[in-house]
Formats: C-alpha cells, sequence, structure tokens
C-alpha cells in the first residue's frame, strides 16, 4: 500500500494541471487536488481524464490553506505537496519514506528541485544545501522549503494547524517551518530526494509584494516586537500591504522559544550579508 499522498491546490491553470497530474499517474500514489474555486474546466478535465484523483471542490480560494484540506483527507502517514505545474521524480517518495522511518522526530523533507526543460537547481538550493544551522538528522537542517517540492509528516503538520489563513499565499512556508521547529519537530533538506517545477514565463501581479507582506505578518505573528518593528521599518510598501491583515496577524502572536529565535537570526546572516 502507498504510504504518501500527494496534494495539490489549484486554480484556474487546468492544461498546467493535466501535464502534472500525467507525470504523477506514474508514481502509482494517491492523489489530492484541491480546487480552489476554479472558473475554468479545472474540475471537469481532471475528473474525466484522471478519475483516480480525489478531487475537492472549494466554493472559495483558500488560497495555501487549501492544502490543509487535502492533508486532512489523506490516510497515509507522510504526504508529498505540489502545484499544478511541479511533480516528483521517479523513486523520490520511496527514496524519502524510509528517511522518516529512520527518524521518527523529522517532520519535512525539503527537496532538491530542478527548474524547467533545463533542470537548473533552485536559488533557493544553496540556501538549503549550506544551511548556516548545520548538519541536522536527516541532512543540513533547515527552517525553510518549497511548498512544491516538499514532503511532510501528516501527523506534524495537523499538529501545528498547517499552513495560516492569515498569509493566505506566497511565503506561507516560513511560518509553517516555525511553528514545526518550535513543537521539536526536525525540518532537513535531503539532496537526493528530487522535484521538477516548470514554472510559467509570467509572474503574478503583485507577486513579490505579497511575499514581502507575508513576511512581515510572519514575523509580527511569531518574532520579538524589536525584530518585527525593524522588519517593518526596512519595507515600508509591505507594511502597508500587511495592515488590513495586521489585527488577525497579531491575535495568532506567540513567541518562539530562545534558541529557535537565536537559529532564525544565525539563518539570516547570510542573506543580510549577500
Amino acid at each position: 500500500m502507498a504510504r504518501t499522498t500527494v496534494v495539490i491546490a489549484s486554480r484556474n491553470r487546468a492544461d498546467s494541471l493535466l501535464r502534472t497530474l500525467s507525470h504523477l499517474s506514474e508514481l502509482a500514489v494517491p492523489v489530492i487536488l484541491v480546487d480552489n474555486a476554479s472558473s475554468d474546466d479545472t474540475v471537469s478535465r481532471v475528473r474525466k481524464e484522471f478519475p483516480h484523483v480525489l478531487v475537492l471542490e472549494s466554493a472559495v480560494n483558500r488560497g495555501a490553506v487549501a492544502r490543509n484540506l487535502g492533508v486532512q483527507a489523506a490516510r497515509t502517514p507522510f504526504v508529498a505537496f505540489a502545484d499544478d505545474d511541479s511533480w516528483w521524480a521517479p523513486n523520490a517518495l520511496e527514496r524519502a519514506e524510509p528517511i522518516f522511518d529512520e527518524h521518527p522526530d523529522l517532520a519535512v523533507i525539503a527537496a532538491h528541485t530542478l527548474v524547467g526543460p533545463a533542470e537548473t537547481p533552485d536559488p533557493i538550493t544553496p540556501l538549503l544545501r549550506d544551511s548556516p544551522l548545520g548538519e541536522g538528522v536527516a541532512g543540513p537542517a533547515v527552517l525553510g522549503f518549497l511548498a512544491c517540492s516538499a514532503i511532510v509528516r501528516r501527523q506534524a503538520f495537523l499538529e501545528v494547524g498547517g499552513f495560516s489563513p492569515v498569509l493566505f499565499f506566497r511565503g506561507e512556508e516560513t511560518l509553517l517551518s516555525w511553528d514545526l521547529a518550535a513543537a521539536g519537530w526536525a525540518l532537513c533538506y535531503v539532496e537526493d530526494v528530487v522535484a521538477h517545477h516548470h514554472p510559467a514565463a509570467g509572474r503574478e501581479p503583485d507577486g513579490d509584494v505579497v511575499q514581502r507582506r507575508n513576511a512581515v505578518l510572519t514575523s509580527w505573528m511569531r518574532r520579538p516586537v524589536t525584530t518585527a518593528l525593524a522588519v517593518s521599518l526596512k519595507d515600508p510598501r509591505a507594511f502597508r500591504a500587511a495592515l488590513p491583515r495586521l489585527r488577525q496577524a497579531l491575535r495568532q502572536r506567540r513567541g518562539l522559544p530562545e534558541h529557535l529565535e537565536a537559529q532564525i537570526r544565525a539563518s539570516e546572516r547570510p542573506r543580510r550579508g549577500a
């Protein structure tokens, strides 16, 4: 029996999604699609062409939180996320499962992500591979990952509540990483677990601002006040974008353990130096 389920959240990307499902169908694992209120023919096409895929229809666009619904519906101990433009390499999931078995405190495997037909390593790769946090239980210890190329332990994910609705989408992985680490779970980068990502040529309008907005909100939700203030003052545009969600973020504010805050600061130093 399969031990890993692939969960995808998608909205109005039928053509790209069907390409992804075609690749995933070669893996012989359960696949759950959470459709974020698509207005195109995504649902009908998936049900016709990939009847083995469990389709969950959301009446509203939940953003990254849609993945939470997929994890809740999964019946396997591990869940591999994919986007509608990413998929897992053959044997990637089989390589990950025994690593989880060997390390029961491991919550996340951040995979080696290859981008486009040229299979260029994603820019995040050296940040994960050369993590300043040093060696973890199964590879370099990390406090972040790409959701399109991460495998999670279902129990750990549900324990901390999954992705936050405050952030909606973009950069939502950081808060989840911190919450998992605060709960005592390990996160590691594993080089030989591989995912493929073929993003569309054009980026969404204001996508960068949304990601920076979420960095501000994440800081207010978990970091010391002085740090959150510094992050906000450094990026006034992102702070203005965060204001409509700030009250909701503050209601969910809770501090991180001191050792974890120290690790976060350590992981930020190389980026500031760059």
